[in-house]
């Protein structure tokens, strides 16, 4: 295993695998998956070369903020790929979670995963913005992941979905997306929306102008 400050490297035969330890919450999808690629109070807690290929690559797309990456050595190996829609999940009390063909403003180059998947922050409180950080528990954030607005449809579109910041103000989306209720309802599709990221909102997950009532600050 390697360390570089917030990124380990954890080496195998056929397939690297990272975990960016910035961007992890800790969620436990890796731990609860029933092999030995990831061991709780093992050294090292990732072993590449004790699974198959493919399942490395299965776990590490379970991974729901992208601290997870791997990194195959044949250039014929299965690689991870944008899934066929693009969709953002409304957490219950938490935050929103991408996926698909993702483009992120700010996303930092060395966390391939972020072109997959990704935790975005909606309670404001955050201290990696645009990222989660956990900080909705601290602040005991409250919101049960409703969405009230079915959006304005989609068609034939495809492409990335752009996630830009407005600096002080909220998340804005551009590209073909569905946004999931926290019960599992495709509730809303459309190519764009700004979405709250204070945490302040009256219709969340939408932005409703309050991040300016409240002074909140954000690049």
């Amino acid at each position: 295993m390697s360390e570089k400050k917030h990124l380990f490297t954890y080496p195998g035969e056929e397939v690297d695998v990272t975990w960016d330890r910035r961007l992890c919450i800790h969620i436990g999808e890796c731990g609860r998956a029933k092999n030995e690629l990831f061991v709780g109070g093992r050294d090292p807690w990732c072993q590449p070369d004790l699974v198959d290929q493919a399942d490395v690559l299965d776990v590490v797309e379970r991974c729901p903020t992208g601290a997870l990456a791997a990194h195959p050595k044949r250039a014929d190996a299965p690689v991870e790929t944008a899934e066929g829609r693009n969709t953002v999940v409304v957490t219950n009390n938490g935050p929103l979670y991408l996926r698909g063909a993702l483009a992120i403003d700010g996303a930092p180059d060395d966390a391939p995963g972020l072109a997959f998947r990704a935790a975005l922050c909606r309670c404001g409180a955050s201290s990696r913005k645009p990222f989660c950080d956990n900080s909705h528990e601290k602040i005991d954030f409250r919101d049960r992941g409703a969405v009230g607005e079915p959006g304005p449809g989609l068609g034939n579109e495809a492409g990335a979905l752009k996630v830009k910041r407005a600096k002080n103000g909220p998340l804005l989306l551009k590209g073909p997306f569905e946004i999931l209720a926290a019960s599992g309802r495709v509730a809303w599709r459309g190519t764009s929306a700004a979405l709250c990221r204070c945490g302040a909102s009256g219709n969340k997950p939408f932005c409703d102008g309050s991040h300016s009532k409240d002074g909140f600050e954000a690049d």
